[in-house]
């Protein structure tokens, strides 16, 4: 894995991407223990039909997941605009505050010391 402009991969970064693929290969297990589960219960079923069901049960598992992680991250990146957007206006309005203190300060501070 290298970026586009041919640096090595930062040691967070493969460590993101590390955490990535065992989060997805624990999903899977999980799908696929959950598919074995549900088709225990259908004794009805042969070897193959089992197999067929478990195959789609996880691939519908792993892909429910995925579309979970996605909203969740999508709504992570609006709070963090919102979040964002607060703090520049509390800031913003922090400095205001302060420059007006600083003129009225000077003000008082000039009009003390010319009497």
């Amino acid at each position: 894995m290298t970026t586009m402009d041919d640096r090595p991969p930062t040691p967070r970064a493969l460590i993101d991407e590390l955490e990535g693929h065992l989060l997805i290969e624990a999903t899977k297990a999980e799908g696929r223990a959950e598919a074995a589960r549900f088709t225990h219960s259908l004794a009805c079923l042969t070897d193959t039909q089992r197999e067929e069901v478990e195959e789609r049960f996880t691939d519908t598992y792993l892909a429910l997941t995925r579309c979970s992680w996605e909203r969740t991250a999508r709504r992570g990146r609006e709070l963090c605009a919102e979040y964002e957007a607060r703090y520049r206006a509390l800031r913003r309005r922090l400095c205001a505050v302060y420059l007006l203190g600083a003129a009225l300060a000077l003000v008082a501070f000039v009009s003390v010391s010319r009497r």
